[in-house]
């Protein structure tokens, strides 16, 4: 029978997928951001974050969880972003996924079945494959929705960073510890 979760059902795979992880990797582009890539016209970069997702990124980190971001782009804004959020294994500019994938693998002593991975584009496979929970956002491209074990109802950038970590949290007793509550 299926979980409830606040964005809807979620499936009995999913939910017990999501409880035996203790890491969580993030794509950034499509995934904290709508993917989109804003220029000034002296060429500054710029990207919008939504709050939610930074409040369900340091509420995870909180409860115990793990964090690491890998993306195919370099930029500043990515780097004092994550940053301020606590996450402190931030790897930029990468064309290979997998390799920091297997690092952090390493790093955090953790098994691929403790790990999730969120992403919304081809790229992304190659971790999402490997991994326990593998999540698309919901405007990801539609063979990567179809690859992944979990796609979420909200859209990159706009609170799907968020819908997985209350999943996660939801999953393993923990939200209303994260939160601050008490019921």
């Amino acid at each position: 029978m299926p979980q409830q979760g606040f964005y809807g059902p979620i499936s009995d795979d999913v939910w017990q997928r999501a409880q035996k992880i203790k890491l969580l990797i993030c794509d950034v582009d499509g995934v904290f951001s709508d993917g989109r890539i804003y220029l000034s016209n002296a060429g500054e970069e710029l990207k919008a974050f939504h709050t939610r997702d930074g409040y369900g990124v340091r509420s995870l980190l909180t409860s115990g969880f793990n964090m690491a971001v890998i993306t195919g782009r370099q930029s500043k804004i990515v780097e004092h972003r994550m940053t301020a959020l606590g996450i402190t294994h931030i790897y930029q500019g990468v064309d290979n996924k997998f390799e920091p994938y297997q690092t952090l693998l390493s790093l955090y002593n953790v098994t691929p079945e403790e790990v999730a991975y969120i992403g919304d584009d081809i790229v992304d496979l190659p971790v999402m494959s490997a991994v326990g929970l593998a999540v698309c956002v919901a405007d990801g491209h539609p063979y990567v929705r179809q690859q992944a074990h979990f796609v979420t109802n909200l859209n990159g950038g706009h609170g799907a960073l968020r819908e997985l970590t209350d999943l996660l949290l939801l999953s393993q007793n923990k939200f209303t510890s994260a939160h601050g509550m008490s019921i």
